[in-house]
């Protein structure tokens, strides 16, 4: 984009690499026992699957949040929509879109993820929810990153 382009939705892309197979890397976060380990402090229910509507719950966040499951291609591929503030959501919208992307590298030894959200307004208010949800989901990856390699859940306690 140049700098004379109108700016028309806000977006962001975050990714790491884990040092395990693909398939473990998704199942840690299409599995809500394992995705309740070391994200969801409050716990999640509902398999990451599609079409399915599963509940992700924070115990350091207010409150529970309803999860659209949109498309699950196994081992590669997530997108879920959520809920977000419809003053910040482009078109009147009440969630974002969220794409999990897992990737072999090494000869499948090690996965890279990238998570990508959109669909916020380019507003001083949208771009205050996507940083807060780019801090997230950065969070969560380093998250995932300590308890598949290490068993270590670095979550608790540090949001409250």
């Amino acid at each position: 984009m140049s700098r004379t382009e109108a700016l028309s939705e806000l977006q962001f892309t975050v990714s790491g690499f884990i040092a395990r197979p693909p398939a473990e890397v998704f199942e840690a976060v299409a599995d809500p026992a394992q995705l309740s380990r070391y994200f969801t402090t409050g716990g999640a229910e509902g398999r990451l699957e599609a079409g399915a509507d599963v509940q992700w719950d924070f115990a350091d966040f207010p409150g529970a949040f309803p999860v659209e499951v949109v498309a699950v291609t196994a081992p590669a591929r997530i997108v879920i929509r959520w809920d977000g503030d419809t003053s910040t959501i482009l078109n009147g919208a009440e969630r974002t879109e969220v794409e999990f992307v897992f990737r072999a590298v090494d000869g499948g030894a090690r996965t890279e993820v990238k998570i990508s959200e959109r669909s916020w307004r380019p507003t001083v208010g949208g771009a205050e929810a996507a940083f807060g949800n780019c801090m997230g989901w950065t969070g969560m990856l380093a998250a995932m990153k300590a308890w598949l390699e290490h068993g270590i859940v670095l979550r608790d306690g540090f949001y409250a």
